[in-house]
């Protein structure tokens, strides 16, 4: 499914149910069709605030996504839907609402914590939908995110005794955004106007001390500020009168408060142009069915009472790319074998020539398909394959030319094998007559094309069959005197040695160009690994280099606000980081 998607409405991607979460196949489906890389936008908040007009608007329809203007929410979990992009024809966006948090019917803030961290790791774009100002209690609504941090922790940091390099996991958060409903107060600061994003800036600054209070005051802004990369807020006017609310689906837009109409018109245009295309630690864009298998790899880990772990799902992910990677270079290989490969070829080189340009396109077509490939346990599969390929096309070459071979000979010494069972050597003279028309024959022989490898051999062999009979026609020659016998059939010997010894000479010649092909097809492997690895430690380097700078505008925040202590644990990160940069140059080198 290219740009052309068609989803009328909504699905649910994953319901929430009796403290279950259950993967619907039918969204899988949909998601295993678009080809297209994928812009996600997940959006989170309590039931009833306007989270589904908002993705109704993103989605360009009045309505789609429930509005849930009752008190009773509907089908919980996540839904679905998968649209154009209004502004990047090679991208999809898919919209994922949650349903259900805070439901008070539910009960189940485990579940919800689990909607919440799957909205957050599957997104590329997470938007927090919240009424009123930033508070704190609508902080202490984002306790999930504290939650998801810890849980993840423990994934990314096995050993409590290692210092803690958040680099990575920075990578794998989505940018934040966050809503404000029926946003009542004038946006100023020290008497002085200030913009939405500063509101909130101001909104995350941390309040000095070490008390209990003051740590449970300061934990969600500290996730906020460390592990979302890019902040946004936007405040929402009421769009209309209260008792209104549960017709947003059918009002126009002049119904509504102008200035809601273009705060929504500002959020959507905000999201089209600035959501960024998921991606995976490494640069690996994520399409629709690489978001099929982070789907179904947390939900099954949720599922099985495990802690979802994003570098497990990156590796799940990367089982089922390479191995389609493995056959789709495969693949390829036999296509271009298949067009260019007329068997039997003349010599040997020019298979291996044309195995060794295949080759080289199908490792290509591995390197760019593939991703993660720990160990290089593919690549190396791709290799042992196109080898049992090539010695295959080289036996198969071998029966061609064989056959083709045998089938000239026959045709070409009929006459002569009928003439021998005729007796028209049988006579005085008869073998040097015999002789000329073997060498004439060999000569017509020769000259064929498209013998292949096997062509002196198969020759060889067959006048090595026909000794007997020739050796029968020179002894009955009455014609010739025995040392004329004598000396012809040491000429035959000599003619049979000679032809043996080119015979294990090709067969040698053979051997070499095969190890010569295995020995480039090896160099060829190197260099295409060794350049696959450089694109990665560079992507790596890159993504530190985001991460590092992050850290130290996030160092110089805390400078600022005062926190010294943060300041200097922070700085702890920031050493451990350059030092793995540092170390990553190190192996650039030595590549």
């Amino acid at each position: 499914m290219a740009s052309d998607i068609h989803m009328p409405g909504p699905v649910c991607l994953i319901e929430n149910t009796n403290t279950q979460l259950v993967v619907n196949p039918e969204a899988l489906k949909i998601l295993s069709a678009i080809t297209q890389p994928v812009v996600v936008v997940a959006i989170v908040g309590l039931y009833r605030t306007g989270k589904s007009y908002l993705m109704n608007k993103l989605a360009g329809k009045k309505n789609g996504f429930s509005l849930g203007s009752t008190i009773q929410s509907h089908t919980k979990g996540i839904w679905m839907w998968c649209v154009r992009h209004p502004k990047k024809p090679n991208y999809s966006l898919v919209l994922l609402d949650t349903k259900g948090l805070g439901d008070v019917e539910k009960g189940d803030n485990q579940n919800d914590s689990w909607i919440f961290a799957l909205a957050i790791l599957l997104s590329s774009t997470f938007v927090y939908n919240s009424m009123g100002t930033i508070n704190q209690q609508a902080m202490d609504e984002l306790y999930y995110v504290t939650e998801l941090i810890e849980k993840i922790r423990e994934k990314s940091s096995p050993d409590a005794n290692e210092v803690e390099d958040s680099a990575d996991f920075v990578s794998f958060f989505p940018d934040f955004v966050w809503t404000l409903r029926d946003f009542s107060l004038e946006l100023e600061a020290d008497g002085q106007p200030i913009s939405a994003d500063e509101y909130l800036q101001n909104s995350l600054k941390l309040r000095k001390g070490t008390s209990l209070k003051n740590e449970k005051f300061n934990l969600a802004r500290l996730c906020i500020r460390k592990f979302f990369p890019e902040k946004k807020c936007f405040i929402f006017d009421r769009p209309t009168h209260r008792k209104k609310l549960g017709q947003l689906e059918t009002m126009h837009d002049d119904e509504l408060d102008p200035e809601f109409v273009q705060q929504a018109a500002d959020f959507c245009s905000y999201i089209f142009s600035n959501s960024k295309v998921k991606t995976l630690s490494g640069g690996i864009q994520v399409n629709g069915p690489r978001l099929e298998t982070l789907v179904l790899t947390y939900v099954n880990a949720i599922s099985s009472r495990d802690l979802p772990c994003m570098e497990n799902a990156i590796m799940a992910l990367a089982q089922i790319e390479n191995s389609a990677a493995v056959k789709k270079a495969i693949a390829h290989y036999d296509w271009q074998m298949s067009e260019k490969v007329q068997l039997p070829t003349e010599t040997l080189q020019e298979l291996l020539d044309l195995h060794m340009a295949s080759e080289k396109e199908a490792i290509e077509v591995f390197m760019k398909n593939s991703f993660k490939d720990v160990d290089h346990l593919f690549k190396n599969k791709l290799a042992a394959q196109l080898a049992i390929k090539r010695d295959d096309f080289y036996k198969e070459n071998i029966k061609a030319s064989s056959d083709r071979c045998s089938a000239l000979l026959k045709d070409i010494f009929h006459s002569l094998e009928e003439d021998i069972k005729q007796g028209v050597y049988s006579k005085p003279g008869g073998y040097r007559l015999l002789m000329q028309t073997v060498n004439e024959l060999k000569k017509k022989y020769i000259q064929e094309p498209r013998k292949g490898i096997q062509s002196e051999e198969v020759l060889y062999t067959y006048l090595r069959s026909k000794e007997s009979v020739i050796d029968a026609i020179l002894q009955t020659d009455q014609n010739l005197t025995e040392r004329e016998k004598l000396t012809e059939v040491q000429r035959v010997k000599a003619e049979s040695a000679e032809a043996a010894a080119k015979m294990l000479e090709e067969m040698q010649k053979k051997n070499h160009q095969m190890m010569e092909a295995k020995k480039k097809s090896y160099q060829e492997y190197v260099k295409q690994l060794a350049e696959k690895m450089e694109q990665e430690r560079a992507q790596l380097m890159a993504e530190q280099e985001r991460a590092l700078s992050l850290k130290l505008q996030e160092q110089a925040m805390l400078q600022k606000e005062g926190f010294q202590d943060e300041s200097r644990q922070l700085q702890r990160e920031i050493e451990n980081l350059k030092n793995n940069m540092t170390r990553s140059r190190k192996k650039c080198i030595l590549i």
